[in-house]
């Protein structure tokens, strides 16, 4: 039986489920250290800019404990938020064969990846960064690209989440043969059923919200952040919106104010909703006929694009959004447009696919399945027998 530790910052909802289907396999053991907490109380999310408790469990059936943390600020949003002084030395007294690590950002996370490495413990680097939003020119990036062929020189190998992905680790030396594909991915069962009782409650929503039923919805879901640019897409759509079609912005942040501002002067084009939590996302992306992530930066994949397809909607994206390159097909389940084009993107949104047929949300929700939790562990799995091969 093959030992695999993760060292991840806290639960996090797109991993758990996996870490869930790891645990109850009989040719694996898996230990998760988290160097953060351990999801027990709501954490204050400074994209929601409130304390966020996701009402799905997160700590429930696999093996964890938490590092004690002694950053004097403990976090994600800094480098030296996560101090673990004990980490290397309990995650090497459970004996793993295997390591995967998430994310080299972290004084704790970086210091165990050249440790780790050092001692030549087999692990595994997970990231999801990629170049389509950096101009690969001038003195910061040949910094960048000096140290991170460095950082990268010492993991075994990197469960790459897709196309943009893996063209990332290639640009800093990582060589092909350290590569596997390893998909980014959700409970696509979670948001694909029940279908005929969610699309009823959608129907239901939309009524509440005075949207007759032959408008059409653009469906927003996310953080109302710069980097997700909520104001300058109503901005878009106030000018370019096809007849009857509404635009409906879920979610909240620092830009909250702004979004609900400008929705009260435009009530026949905008909606707004606040933050919903997990349980209800099912709904949330069948009230849109489509949904859109115009991210200009940051977005290193965009689950969310995952979530809507399992619920039968097509995406329209910017082309800045780590997914596009995998998810989309443009024509058949969604559009991209140019991240820095505004005219680009109303110009995809009058060309959006229709979703008005079942055959069509079928095909979509077909296509999602390729992203799915059973996709990644088996990935996952091969590749973590790949590097203990001879030693089992």
């Amino acid at each position: 039986m093959l030992r695999l530790a993760f060292i991840v910052s806290h639960p996090i909802q797109y991993y758990v489920p996996l870490y869930r289907r790891l645990a109850k396999r009989n040719d694996l053991q898996i230990k998760v250290f988290f160097t953060w907490h351990g999801g027990e109380v709501a954490q204050f999310d400074s994209g929601f800019k409130k304390a966020i408790a996701w009402d799905i469990p997160l700590a429930d059936d696999y093996e964890y404990e938490v590092a004690p943390n002694t950053s004097r600020r403990p976090g994600t949003n800094h480098f030296f938020g996560l101090r673990n002084p004990s980490l290397i030395k309990d995650v090497l007294a459970w004996k793993p064969d295997v390591v995967h690590l998430t994310g080299y950002a972290y004084h704790s996370h970086l210091g165990a990846m050249r440790t780790l490495a050092k001692r030549g413990v087999p692990l595994l680097f997970r990231g999801d960064s990629h170049l389509l939003d950096e101009r690969q020119t001038g003195p910061r990036w040949l910094l960048k690209r000096a140290l991170l062929s460095k950082i990268y020189s010492w993991p075994s190998a990197f469960p790459y989440v897709g196309q943009a992905n893996r063209e990332y680790y290639r640009a800093f030396g990582v060589p092909e043969a350290k590569l596997f594909y390893c998909p980014h991915s959700i409970e696509v069962e979670r948001f694909a059923e029940p279908e005929l009782e969610w699309e009823a409650q959608a129907r239901a929503w939309r009524h509440q919200l005075q949207i007759s039923d032959d408008a059409r919805v653009l469906l927003f879901a996310g953080k109302f952040e710069d980097k997700k640019r909520p104001v300058p897409l109503m901005d878009a759509f106030l000018k370019c919106a096809p007849p009857k079609t509404i635009l409906v912005m879920v979610g909240d942040g620092v830009h909250g104010e702004a979004v609900r501002k400008l929705a009260s002067r435009h009530p026949e084009h905008f909606r707004v909703l606040p933050f919903q939590n997990q349980s209800q996302m099912p709904v949330v992306y069948r009230l849109g006929d489509w949904v859109v992530l115009p991210s200009a930066y940051g977005e290193t994949w965009g689950l969310a694009v995952n979530e809507a397809m399992a619920c039968g909607r097509p995406a329209l994206v910017s082309d800045r959004v780590g997914c596009h390159p995998d998810l989309i097909r443009p024509g058949v389940n969604g559009q991209v447009f140019r991240g820095d084009d505004w005219v680009d993107f109303c110009k995809k949104l009058e060309s959006m696919p229709s979703t008005g047929d079942d055959r069509r949300r079928q095909e979509i929700k077909t296509w999602a399945r390729n992203w799915s939790i059973e996709e990644t562990e088996e990935s996952l799995t091969a590749a973590s027998w790949h590097l203990t091969a001879g030693m089992h």
